[in-house]
């Protein structure tokens, strides 16, 4: 099957892994309505793809992303709002379409397959939300990393509010929305909002490599292992998570992916996985 096409994106395969590229490269692939947009049809196609095994996403030319395009505040016209496929969920429609757009970013986490943010240039407001998404970062250094929205007189409405105290924990993460702090990479690799720091050269070999030595290893571990990881840092007892730990156990105990990789180990080969 061919793959979807959009304006302001760009998506293809390589094997089990997706690349997923923000292609406005000449506006620092700065978000608009119809990228937004964009962005949720393209989870709604490939968010369960049982055929991808990771995904990594980055922009085209010299930033992942520099946050909000500004014709979004000067140039919305009645009807340019993200609208919810199956209905409002609100009864105030402008909560109701930021939802429905948080949306076009939350598929990132939810998707049963790891997702890499590969962050180089700038990385801020909306596109920083977008990298929070993603369950692991890579980024390039000389990055510029920030939550800007205050600046606009609004806040972080695309999931920033909610992932980053996540990652770095409550306190840090309301400094750096409040003061809208710009942050380089050695503070980002710190607070561990950054995974893996590389040169900039090397950004998309390294985002690369990642991805295909997670997509090298037994998908239905992986996929119970994040949904067993993601249990635990949302707020679950250790007794619950310790559940959801189990089902995806028995999901792999139950495998022919665990008797491939009993028998390639045995005989000194690398293993075929086949994810069931």
């Amino acid at each position: 099957m061919s793959e979807p096409t959009y304006e302001t994106l760009r998506f293809e395969r390589q094997g089990f892994v997706g690349w997923l590229h923000l292609s406005r490269p000449e506006k620092l692939n700065a978000f608009t309505i119809e990228m937004w947009r964009e962005l949720g049809d393209l989870g709604r196609r490939i968010g369960t793809d049982p055929e991808l095994r990771a995904l990594v996403v980055l922009g085209d030319g010299r930033a992942f992303s520099s946050g909000i395009d500004t014709s979004v505040f000067t140039d919305a016209r009645p009807g340019d709002a993200v609208l919810d496929e199956g209905g409002p969920r609100h009864p105030d429609p402008t909560v109701a379409s930021i939802l429905a757009t948080q949306d076009s970013y939350t598929w990132l986490e939810e998707a049963p397959y790891p997702t890499i943010a590969a962050v180089r240039g700038y990385a801020f407001g909306a596109g920083l939300q977008l990298a929070l998404a993603c369950d692991l970062r890579v980024v390039a250094r000389g990055t510029r990393l920030g939550l800007l929205e205050h600046q606009y007189g609004i806040l972080p409405d695309l999931g920033g509010t909610q992932r980053l105290p996540r990652l770095v924990g409550p306190a840090k993460a309301l400094h750096l929305i409040v003061t809208a702090a710009r942050i380089d990479t050695d503070e980002a690799e710190r607070i561990g909002l950054a995974d893996v720091v590389v040169a900039d050269e090397d950004l998309e070999t390294a985002a690369g490599a990642l991805a295909d030595t997670i997509a090298a290893q037994p998908p239905l571990a992986v996929r119970g292992a994040k949904r067993a990881v993601q249990a635990a840092g949302s707020g679950l007892s250790v007794r619950d998570g310790l559940v959801v730990e189990a089902e995806g156990q028995a999901a792999c105990l139950r495998s022919d992916d665990m008797r491939e990789a009993i028998a390639a180990f045995v005989e000194q080969r690398p293993p075929v996985y086949r994810g069931a």
